[in-house]
């Protein structure tokens, strides 16, 4: 099996746990992610398959959007619910407030990730450093925020859709929105509505997803009208195509394709005479250079 199954992580699994999950019951040991969410965290998580897992660091840079809770007033070591208050206070902010503060956190902006992270300092990670009451400097990040809008609420709880770029935190956001507010924040809830071109629209749990595994071919099997293994290739469809006669299919297969006549420069989706995606790659003056090989001998 090869391709992308879009899970809608549940409250309480780690993405580790969902690739476990699904790696034991497809029986496959190629199976990973395409960005990681928290514990904490629901929504759209890819699981890639097979030579699926080559595309990760594609999905993981890609454009993503969330829908987070704000509790403001709130302020704790983890920078969301889960951790330990480090403050507290009554607060009552109306919208046209929050809107005014917001519009500060549009754009390009620099984040200092938060020592209950992934992140790495000298090998070890910053979590595991905190849980030993370790804390050390960390150096700031560039993110991008391309929308962040208001939802709903009012006083000191409210829901925000956020837009950014790889590599933001939203619970730093969410920290750091509270302290420019003077009161404090913290996020309460989390739920990723879109990574890259896969919307949660196109997500099943993953119940849904083992007992489709359980009952039959998972590539036949449809739930709520969505498929339940996508293409590899669809990572990919905002760039053209180019069809490769057989002598060229033979060349990528064999890693010797150097150039391609009559197509213009650009990033192109490459497919074989048997129309299989074999590759991801640029053409510079005719001249190919590939950027991810897909092809199955490939493996």
């Amino acid at each position: 099996m090869d391709g992308i199954i879009i899970v809608d992580k549940s409250v309480g699994w780690t993405s580790h746990d969902v690739v476990a999950k699904l790696r034991g019951a497809m029986k496959i040991k190629r199976v990973g992610h395409g960005g990681t969410l928290d514990p904490l965290a629901t929504g759209v998580l890819p699981v890639l398959v097979g030579r699926a897992t080559r595309a990760a660091d594609f999905l993981t840079n890609a454009k993503k959007e969330y829908i987070a809770g704000l509790s403001l007033g709130l302020v704790t070591d983890t920078q969301d619910i889960t951790g330990n208050v480090i403050s507290s206070c009554e607060v009552s902010v109306t919208e046209n407030e929050l809107t005014d503060v917001l519009s500060g956190f549009l754009g390009s902006l620099r984040q200092i990730p938060p020592m209950h992270s992934a992140v790495r300092h000298n090998g070890k990670k910053l979590y595991e450093l905190a849980r030993r009451g370790i804390e050390v400097e960390r150096p700031e990040r560039d993110i991008f925020v391309s929308e962040i809008e208001i939802l709903e609420g009012h006083g000191s709880e409210f829901t925000l859709r956020i837009a950014c770029s790889k590599g933001t935190y939203i619970r730093t956001l969410c920290h750091d929105i509270g302290a420019a507010l003077g009161c404090g924040g913290t996020m309460s809830s989390l739920r990723r509505t879109a990574a890259g071109s896969f919307t949660i629209d196109m997500a099943h749990t993953l119940d849904e997803i083992l007992y489709a595994l359980s009952s039959g071919d998972f590539y036949d099997v449809c739930l709520d009208n969505n498929p339940g293994v996508i293409p590899v290739d669809s990572i990919f469809s905002q760039y053209p195509a180019a069809a490769l006669c057989e002598e060229e299919t033979r060349k990528c297969r064999n890693g010797a394709l150097h150039t391609v006549s009559g197509k213009p420069d650009g990033r192109y989706r490459f497919y074989g005479s048997d129309n299989e995606f074999l590759m991801l790659g640029d053409i510079i003056g005719g001249s190919v250079t590939m950027i991810k090989g897909f092809y199955s001998n490939n493996v």
